[in-house]
């Protein structure tokens, strides 16, 4: 294929534009796909690009000057069209989040390299790898929002979506060759029902990474600082991790310091953010410490997947079981069996494949390839 640095693409800032294309997009059967955000420069994120290309054709569209992007829903939604994605997950979140638009016939190919047992699948790593193609990654991380934006951003924008098809194609046919095709259908087919997830509903810890090790003292402070970092984002229109990051707020939460000279012996804050926080940190912290101990909050805890009764060398010559096996097929154990189905099954005790039909989210790749595999070796075990 022709991998050099001359790109052609048309930009699309206008409904009429946009329907123009769309109907030129809807007469093909392979179009690919790739979104560009701004989720590292504003508080409530959004879609600023979206890049889609097919056989002789490579636009961009422009959400921010379109503004309406229905015209894309059939496109998205008609099953008789693959829509090849890289990485899909958070792009068809985004997709429904800001335009309601639906997302059939999914093929992902990060997904599909990692179901060929390829280790490296980010974008940059695969197109080098299949077609020698170096991606200046720092375009990743530049504001999206910006207008203008600089035509290199542009360039990178519509370089990347113009190798998904022919990658795809690759990738398919191989998966083939490994009897594997179905596998992904099913896994794409699944991926395109994900739906974006607010972090912004209270409690806020319920969203926090570590908040299940906090006692309820802890919990509630966290709380409080989790809501004053949230109210100052908002504010200022800043994600949440440029006001504060994680792991300060857990420490504060923790140490409760009760003066801004014992925050700062802390150094878990810089000098600005020192000067700009400090002091409501403090108050805050001084605020719920006044507060009863009566009410506070509790960690909700699930109920373990494997009760303490069951052999746990079971799930161990298991887990054993899916990591030779998963050498064998070449790609990572998880892929094959994550531990949470691998725990469910145990639970279970199956008997025949048939009852490994009740485990929720397992697959079905997984039961008809590998269930009689996993019962005879449970009979074993």
């Amino acid at each position: 294929m022709n991998c050099s640095n001359q790109i052609n693409y048309q930009i699309i800032k206008t409904i009429s534009d946009l329907e123009d294309v769309v109907q030129t997009l809807s007469r093909k059967t392979v179009v690919a796909v790739d979104l560009e955000a701004d989720s590292m420069y504003h508080f409530k994120e959004k879609v600023c690009l979206v890049q889609m290309a097919a056989k002789e054709i490579n636009v961009i569209i422009d959400p921010l000057e379109a503004e309406d992007l229905s015209p894309l829903k059939p496109l998205f939604k008609n099953k008789n069209i693959k829509k090849i994605f890289h990485g899909s997950d958070y792009d068809i979140r985004c997709l429904h989040r800001d335009f309601n638009i639906e997302v059939n016939n999914l093929f992902d190919t990060q997904l599909a390299s990692m179901f060929l047992g390829i280790k490296a699948t980010g974008l940059d790593s695969v197109l080098k790898n299949r077609f020698n193609v170096d991606i200046d990654k720092k375009y990743q991380k530049k504001d999206w929002s910006q207008r203008p934006l600089p035509k290199k951003m542009l360039e990178y924008a519509a370089r990347d979506v113009g190798f998904l098809i022919p990658l795809a194609e690759i990738l398919e046919e191989e998966l083939e060759k490994k009897g594997r095709f179905p596998w992904i259908i099913e896994e794409c087919g699944l991926l395109s029902k994900v739906r974006h997830k607010t972090n912004n509903s209270e409690p806020l810890y319920l969203n926090f990474k570590g908040a299940g090790l906090l006692d309820p003292g802890s919990l509630a402070m966290l709380e409080a600082l989790l809501k004053f970092r949230l109210k100052i984002a908002q504010k200022k229109d800043k994600p949440l991790y440029k006001i504060l990051e994680n792991k300060p707020l857990i420490q504060i939460a923790l140490k409760k310091p009760v003066d801004e000279s014992q925050l700062k012996k802390m150094r878990v804050l810089g000098k600005k953010q020192m000067d700009m926080y400090g002091a409501k940190l403090v108050n805050i912290i001084k605020n719920e410490l006044k507060k009863s101990s009566h009410g506070l909050p509790v960690y909700p805890r699930k109920a373990p997947s494997v009760p303490g009764h069951l052999d746990h060398m079971k799930i161990k010559a298991l887990k054993s079981w899916r990591s030779k096996r998963a050498q064998q097929l070449g790609i990572d154990p998880g892929i094959l069996l994550n531990n949470i189905i691998l725990n469910k099954i145990i639970v279970l005790n199956p008997e025949n494949q048939k009852d490994l039909f009740q485990i929720e989210n397992m697959k079905k790749w997984q039961i008809n390839n590998f269930g009689n595999e996993i019962i005879k070796f449970l009979e074993k075990a």
